[in-house]
């Protein structure tokens, strides 16, 4: 797979995969080992940046992710990025499938964080480390001086974070460079393009998170689809109701046409879209299915012109389409 440079010198596959799904929000976990071995093939078919999260876990492990991404990739350590996260928990009290997010990024608990990735990806170093949400309780300085702290103790190389905002992350950069941003984008939630003349001042980059609004964008959904409202994240989430399929009909409809017409899939032209849009962006599609991770990695040598790009965003402006799902409530505790 082609490759691309997030932030100064951190060199990831073009395409990278959220391994999240494996055993967090999209129904019932995978089995270990069947997990273990899609992870690998995502290794093999030429992914090398792999993305999970402290959190990313079961109730009755509530790390159980990180522990996946270790043990798959142990043998190859040196030819990939693990990717992963610290400063949230779930809110346990909640009886919601998206239980809401409690920030903590105190330097304490970051450094407890650090230590139990190291263990669980059974490595030395984390070569991209997010903050999972900003803070309100600590200052950006105060989390970038951490992170410089990490770096020059070697426990990671790089670090980012997710859901920023243009203040906090020039506050944070000033302190510490940041290697980039992990947002939310796809082509149904795009306000996070006003940060992109920042990244470029910056020279951060941005890593796309549910890029195809949590797969809605694959054009493999019908209004009868259903997901387990214990288990599933996807059962709350607007873009997947009834009524939201007949919202979504033309857009749904214009990503199929660019399909027919690039020889690719649904899929492969919304990562396209955004690979050819900014080369510093790196979508991290999630999946459980290798052949679903074959034809994402193929998006990467789908090409769309400047003008195709522009007029697609042009389209995407005046398309109906539905709400789509935000993010996950964020609570002080």
């Amino acid at each position: 797979m082609n490759t691309r440079t997030l932030g100064a010198d951190l060199t990831v596959s073009a395409v990278g995969l959220g391994c999240m799904g494996f055993s967090h929000a999209y129904g019932a976990p995978m089995e270990k080992n069947e997990a273990i071995r899609s992870i690998r093939a995502a290794y093999d078919l030429g992914y090398t940046m792999f993305d999970t999260a402290e959190t990313y876990g079961t109730a009755a492990d509530p790390h159980e992710n990180e522990k996946l991404v270790g043990e798959a990739l142990a043998d190859v350590r040196n030819s990939v990025q693990i990717v992963t996260k610290f400063g949230i928990r779930f809110d346990e009290t909640s009886t919601a499938v998206n239980k809401p997010l409690i920030p903590d990024s105190r330097p304490e608990t970051i450094r407890a964080s650090v230590e139990g990735s190291l263990r669980r990806l059974q490595t030395d170093h984390i070569d991209l480390y997010f903050q999972h949400r900003m803070d309100p309780g600590v200052e950006p300085e105060a989390v970038a001086q951490v992170m410089a702290d990490l770096i020059r103790e070697g426990k990671i190389t790089h670090w980012g974070i997710s859901e920023a905002t243009e203040d906090y992350l020039r506050r944070a950069h000033a302190v510490c460079p940041v290697t980039a941003v992990q947002n939310r984008y796809s082509m149904m939630a795009r306000q996070h393009e006003a940060l992109f003349s920042v990244l470029e001042e910056l020279n951060v980059g941005f890593v796309a998170f549910s890029p195809m609004a949590n797969g809605l964008l694959t054009a493999r959904y019908g209004k009868d689809d259903k997901f387990d409202p214990k288990l599933d994240y996807r059962s709350a989430m607007p873009q997947f109701t009834p009524e939201a399929a007949e919202e979504n009909r033309a857009l749904l409809g214009l990503l199929r046409d660019l399909a027919e017409q690039k020889g690719a899939t649904p899929a492969q032209i919304s990562l396209a879209w955004m690979l050819c849009k900014k080369p510093y962006i790196v979508p991290i599609p999630g999946s459980r299915k290798v052949e679903r991770m074959r034809e994402n990695a193929g998006a990467a040598d789908a090409t769309l012109s400047a003008a195709e790009v522009a007029q697609i965003d042009h389209i995407l402006e005046t398309i109906p389409m539905s709400a789509v799902f935000g993010g996950t409530k964020v609570v002080s505790k």
